[in-house]
Order: structure tokens, then sequence, then C-alpha cells
């Protein structure tokens, strides 16, 4: 399965998705936390771990995990339909497809 990558990826319109609910399951580093996306009729389950370090990163200590999460899902839900998105990943893999990512971050966390 891929992250949703590609120039053929389809893409959701922020109004179509719901609800972006984010669950910390873990408190311990790397954090993890439950992710799950409703768009319409559908979901879809994620298990993503963060570092408090990356968090820190992308979010400047502006803001907790659960809301750099949200900004991260949005960012990817820009790009690719949210079955594309991994079921199980590390917030680092993001970078790997989308290299524009932790530069973008800044823009997305402030949308809310």
């Amino acid at each position: 399965m891929e992250l949703g990558l590609g120039p053929f990826s389809t893409r959701a319109s922020p109004k179509e998705i719901d609800m972006i609910q984010v669950r910390r399951i873990a408190e311990h580093d790397p954090l993890i936390f439950e992710v799950v996306v409703r768009e319409g009729k559908g979901e879809t389950r994620h298990n993503v771990t963060m570092s408090r370090e990356m968090c820190e990163r992308l979010t400047a200590g502006k803001h907790t995990p659960e809301r750099c999460l949200e900004a991260a899902f949005q960012f990817l839900l820009d790009r690719e339909p949210k079955e594309s998105i991994l079921g199980r990943f590390d917030v680092t893999a993001i970078s790997r497809y989308f290299p524009e990512f932790e530069r973008e971050m800044p823009r997305y966390l402030s949308q809310f």
C-alpha cells in the first residue's frame, strides 16, 4: 500500500471530509495515535507514530501532537484519497513521499 502517491491520485476537497479524529493511545516516545478519517458514508483508520521531537519541529512548539496530526492528515487528503493513506506509518514517512510536507505544515496548522 502506498501513502497516496503519484500524479493520478484522486483529491478530496476539504469540504468533502467530515472529520479527522485523532486519539493518542500511547504516551511514550514515539507517541502512538489512532486517526479516523470520516468522509461521506465511509471511514478509514490509521495507526500513526510520531516522536515528540518531530512534533516540536513541525509545530515550532505551538501546537499539540493531536493538532499536528490533524494538519498532517489534511495535507495528505489534499493529495490523495483517504483509502490511499497507509494504515500504519510514522509521520516521517510523509516527507519521503511528499518533500514539501515540512515546508507546508505551517499553512495547514494555521487553517484551523
